[in-house]
């Protein structure tokens, strides 16, 4: 048996025939930027995460930084992000000419609440918890620490399209929220493309400026912005999937559910941890792979047909791009410890059973040799 890491085609082959008919418009009506399709979906994924507006951009790295611009950060600044995520989140904060200010991971792969204030300084502005593999950060903690020392929040959602904590999306806890549409995510276009929620209007017009060359309308530019809009092609694609979204994630949580079920007894191996009140929606079901053993299960794996991914083997702060800020080895031990043996299992919508449990007799197969 074969399973691949990832088979869009189990998600778009039953969609195909909708989706070209409403490509098949596009062309006639020669609609293709921020386009009716654009707004239809903007209001439709704010609804379902709980907001008022919605502002689409073109990536979920320009959600991010036009956030950060939006909210007045920029050259003197500095953003707690944390160590542990994929190397954009840090990229936004670079590009807002502001300076990421990392906090190590706790247990559950995201920023560890416990180590934030001690990096807060008089320049510190904002907080941007991931939540990373779909996995919501403990927002409770966040928001109390950003009330106590006067900070904004931006999620990074980007992971974790439906996900919940204490019953409710994320996406609505901070100042903004940032999404992105690349084709492998939970919600993912024919391309790249992002989304900003938030639930203040005067933020949401000034971001819908941002993205548009901070025009008010057309050729009246009030202040200096980007080309960062949302097409009308994957706006379109967008709306049609996100009426399966809902489907979708519980099929990743059932396959999470087999996962832990037939793995929940092997040494070596440590599972993601699911709290009461959060509600992963498993973007990636990432275990952790003991005493030194993650290259060779990835090739034992990959001889057996099955395919697996690292997400993410190298910290921010150890990446050649941010020796600037002068980090070394041993600065965030969690992330360090967790980057040599994360190891991401197959999980995607249309992943049959089967194919789940053939990976997780792989795995026992391979410890049992």
């Amino acid at each position: 048996m074969n399973v691949k890491f990832l088979d869009l085609s189990r998600i778009h082959e039953p969609l195909k025939a909708e989706f070209m008919k409403e490509i098949e418009n596009i062309i006639t009506t020669n609609n293709y930027i921020l386009g009716n399709k654009v707004e239809e979906f903007e209001n439709n994924f704010a609804k379902f995460h709980e907001t008022a507006y919605g502002i689409g951009v073109d990536s979920g790295t320009s959600a991010l930084e036009l956030s950060l611009k939006a909210l007045g950060i920029g050259e003197g600044d500095e953003v707690i992000v944390p160590a542990n995520t994929f190397i954009a989140t840090a990229s936004a904060v670079v590009f807002a000419q502001a300076k990421p200010v990392f906090v190590d991971c706790d247990e559950n792969y995201n920023i560890n609440t416990k180590n934030i204030e001690k990096h807060i300084t008089k320049k510190t502005k904002a907080i941007i918890p991931v939540h990373l593999y779909g996995q919501p950060a403990d927002m409770d903690e966040i928001i109390k620490i950003a009330k106590k020392h006067d900070l904004k929040i931006v999620e990074d959602c980007c992971q974790a399209h439906g996900a919940k904590y204490n019953n409710k999306k994320i996406g609505s806890f901070g100042d903004l929220a940032c999404f992105s549409f690349y084709p492998g995510k939970n919600l993912g276009g024919f391309g790249d493309g992002g989304i900003i929620l938030t639930n203040s209007k005067e933020l949401s017009e000034k971001l819908k400026m941002l993205r548009n060359y901070g025009q008010s309308k057309k050729y009246h530019h009030d202040f200096f912005g980007y080309n960062r809009r949302l097409d009308n092609l994957q706006a379109t694609v967008l709306n049609i999937k996100l009426k399966h979204l809902d489907k979708w994630n519980e099929q990743r949580r059932n396959i999470a559910a087999i996962y832990k079920e037939n793995l929940k007894n092997m040494a070596g191996i440590v599972l993601p941890n699911e709290s009461q009140n959060k509600k992963s929606v498993y973007h990636l079901f990432v275990v952790r792979v003991k005493n030194g053993k993650r290259e060779d299960l990835m090739n034992f794996l990959k001889e057996k047909g099955v395919d697996t991914g690292l997400h993410y083997p190298i910290p921010i702060h150890l990446q050649k791009s941010y020796s600037n800020l002068n980090h070394k080895e041993g600065d965030f031990n969690k992330a360090e410890e967790y980057g040599k043996e994360i190891l991401s299992l197959p999980i995607f919508p249309g992943m049959k059973n089967e194919e789940v449990e053939y990976v997780c007799d792989k795995i026992k197969e391979f410890y049992i040799r």
